[in-house]
């Protein structure tokens, strides 16, 4: 069995688009991927981003904000992909190596306007949707690619 590819999803408060991130790519990988998220300005995790996880049948109410410091150094090391989600806002940088970056521009869900639940729900839904898309198109991407994992051991 070849080495799991290892993935960090990045945002700025880590409370919605890398949870929902971090949530499908570890239901859309299995054990095929290490997968984190994490954020520059870590926050709570949203509890629509929980909803709407639930919603599909996934559950992330035990996930929590984490910075990048609070991620483990040989998880760092060994990244393959920094995949950065945010649009509006000055994403987080992070160096790795080796990691390659990707960036996916998706508007925060999040927001600090006084809307209704179904409101928030519909915004949560949609970044969700967006990114289980990204998601199914960069699996089909980097599962058809030869392993490059085993050269780099």
């Amino acid at each position: 069995m070849s080495k799991p590819i290892h993935i960090l999803f990045i945002c700025v408060a880590n409370s919605a688009r890398s949870q929902l991130a971090e949530g499908l790519a570890k239901s859309l990988f299995s054990s095929e991927a290490q997968i984190q998220s994490a954020g520059s300005n870590p926050g709570k995790l949203n509890p629509y981003a929980v909803k709407v996880m639930q919603e599909i049948g996934l559950d992330i109410s035990e996930h929590y904000s984490k910075s990048v410091d609070d991620l483990s150094p040989k998880f760092i090391v060994g990244l393959d992909y920094i995949i950065t989600l945010c649009a509006d806002e000055v994403c987080p940088t992070m160096v790795a190596r080796n990691a390659k970056k990707l960036h996916w521009p998706f508007p925060d869900p999040a927001s600090s306007e006084v809307l209704s639940d179904e409101a928030m729900l519909t915004r949560f839904r949609a970044a969700r949707e967006g990114i289980l898309k990204s998601l199914k198109e960069f699996k089909e991407e980097v599962t058809s690619m030869p392993s490059q994992k085993s050269e780099k051991s």
